[in-house]
C-alpha cells in the first residue's frame, strides 16, 4: 500500500537485500547489536531511498543473479551505487556478485560494479581444501576503511569456493594466505565494500568491523 511505502521510505537507513539464497536472520542480529535497524528490500521500490544497502548471500552466482534479475533489482542496485553514490557492502556471495562475472557452474554476468572475475579457489596442496571452511587471518592491503587500525591482525570465519579476482589491487582492503597465495577477503572502492568472510559469525572482530563500518557511514554522512 502507499501508507506502507511512504513509511518504509521515511524509515529507510540500511537496507538488506532479500535474495532468498539464505537465512538473514543472523546477520540482522549482528547490525541490531551495533545498534542499527535493518529493512529488506524485496523490489525496487524498497531501495530507492536506501541510505546504505546491504547485499548478503550464499549459494550459487548464477541462481542469485537470476533472482535479482527476476526482482528487477540489478538495475536499480546499480543506479543507487553508480548514480546516486550510495554505499552498497556485499557480504560473502554478496561481495562476488559485484564484480563483472563468474565461472561458476558457467559462465554469469554480474553486477558489474567492479572490475574483476569471480574464479573457483585452486589451493596447491591437499592440505587445503574447497570449500575452505574456517578461521583466517586476514591481512589489510592499502590504506582502507573497512578494518580497524590498530595494528592488531584479526581472523574472521570464511565459508566460500570461489573468490573475487579484482583487476585492480587497489580495490583489495584485505587478503588471507591460502596455501601460500594471497586471497581476496575484502574489497573496498568508493562507495562500495565487500567481505568475502561472515562477519555475523565471526565473534568479537566480526562485531567490531561492522561497527567501524557503521562509523565510517556516520562520518560520511550517509547515516545519522
Amino acid at each position: 500500500s502507499k501508507t506502507e511505502s511512504s513509511e518504509f521510505k521515511k524509515m529507510s537507513k540500511f537496507v538488506f537485500v532479500d535474495m532468498e539464497t539464505g537465512n538473514l536472520h543472523s546477520l540482522e542480529n549482528a547490525f541490531k547489536r551495533i545498534g542499527v535497524e535493518i529493512l529488506r528490500a524485496t523490489s525496487p521500490t524498497d531501495i530507492a531511498d536506501a541510505s546504505v544497502v546491504v547485499l548478503p548471500g550464499v549459494g550459487a552466482f548464477g541462481k542469485a543473479m537470476e533472482v535479482l534479475r527476476e526482482k528487477d533489482l540489478i538495475d536499480p542496485l546499480r543506479q543507487i551505487v553508480l548514480s546516486k553514490r550510495k554505499p552498497l557492502l556485499g557480504i560473502c556471495l554478496g561481495m562476488q556478485l559485484l564484480a563483472e562475472n563468474s565461472d561458476e557452474h558457467g559462465f554469469h554476468n554480474g553486477l558489474g560494479l567492479l572490475k574483476g572475475s569471480v574464479r573457483k579457489l585452486e589451493p596447491p596442496t591437499l592440505e587445503f581444501r574447497v570449500p575452505n571452511i574456517g578461521w583466517y587471518d586476514v591481512n589489510v592491503e592499502n590504506t582502507k576503511e573497512l578494518f580497524v587500525k590498530d595494528g592488531t591482525i584479526r581472523s574472521y570465519y570464511f565459508v566460500h569456493s570461489y573468490h573475487l579476482v579484482c583487476d585492480d589491487p587497489n580495490d583489495v582492503a584485505g587478503v588471507i594466505n591460502y596455501g601460500g597465495e594471497k586471497v581476496t577477503a575484502a574489497i573496498e572502492k568508493n562507495n562500495i565494500f565487500g567481505l568475502q568472510f561472515h562477519p555475523e559469525k565471526s565473534q568479537g572482530a566480526g562485531l567490531d568491523l561492522l561497527n567501524n563500518f557503521l562509523k565510517h557511514m556516520r562520518k560520511m554522512g550517509h547515516v545519522f
